[in-house]
């Protein structure tokens, strides 16, 4: 019984937020995850830029609907749901993501949400719970089912760690030096061979 979990935000559609900075010009909206592993401090700066450049929720879905997912990033998913279930565990949020989850097949996604003002100015982002990437991969595996789980960031790293197997896809060289234990695939086929590697090994 065995459940892959995978990131989604640079792992199989571009980072929201560097989307986002390239079309306002606010260089700053780019730190992702990759840059601030402190996700709580990293959305109230975002949410503060926000703010003072007087950008509205509505602004961020408008960007989002122009955007797809990452090259074969719908095939390698629908090859994975043909042989395993499959969790999106994300950091993004349920405002966020609707667009690209059509076109990913809507996928389960556990994520966050937003909260926002009487203008649709975003005044606060509600995290579903402390850590809980990590806390999923827990839970599947108190239910016994086998985890085998795939990221790209600092945020990723402790789901990793507690799957029975993690792998890092295209992430960044920074990340790969601190955290040498998880191997490194650069591409859907590298990922999927060593998520079928896992499969035969583990229960």
């Amino acid at each position: 019984m065995q459940v892959v979990c995978l990131d989604l935000e640079g792992v199989l559609v571009p980072e929201i937020w560097i989307e986002f900075s390239r079309r306002t010009g606010i260089v700053e909206l780019a730190r992702t995850t990759r840059d601030e592993p402190d996700y709580d401090k990293l959305m109230r700066f975002r949410i503060d830029l926000l703010a003072r450049h007087g950008l509205k929720l509505a602004d961020i879905q408008a960007v989002i609907e122009g955007m797809g997912p990452m090259a074969g990033a719908r095939e390698f998913l629908d090859a994975l749901r043909a042989r395993f279930q499959v969790l999106i565990l994300s950091d993004t949020f349920y405002e966020f993501a609707d667009p690209l989850m059509r076109q990913l097949g809507r996928p389960t996604l556990l994520c966050h949400r937003l909260e926002t003002d009487a203008q649709g100015f975003v005044t606060r982002h509600v995290l579903r719970m402390p850590n809980p990437k990590k806390a999923a991969v827990e839970a599947l595996k108190s239910l016994n089912f086998t985890v085998i789980a795939a990221g790209d960031s600092y945020n990723d790293t402790a789901m990793l760690g507690a799957a029975d197997a993690g792998f890092f896809i295209h992430p960044p060289e920074s990340i790969v030096a601190q955290f040498p234990q998880f191997p490194v695939t650069r591409s859907y086929e590298q990922l999927a061979a060593r998520i079928d590697e896992a499969s035969k090994r583990l229960p």
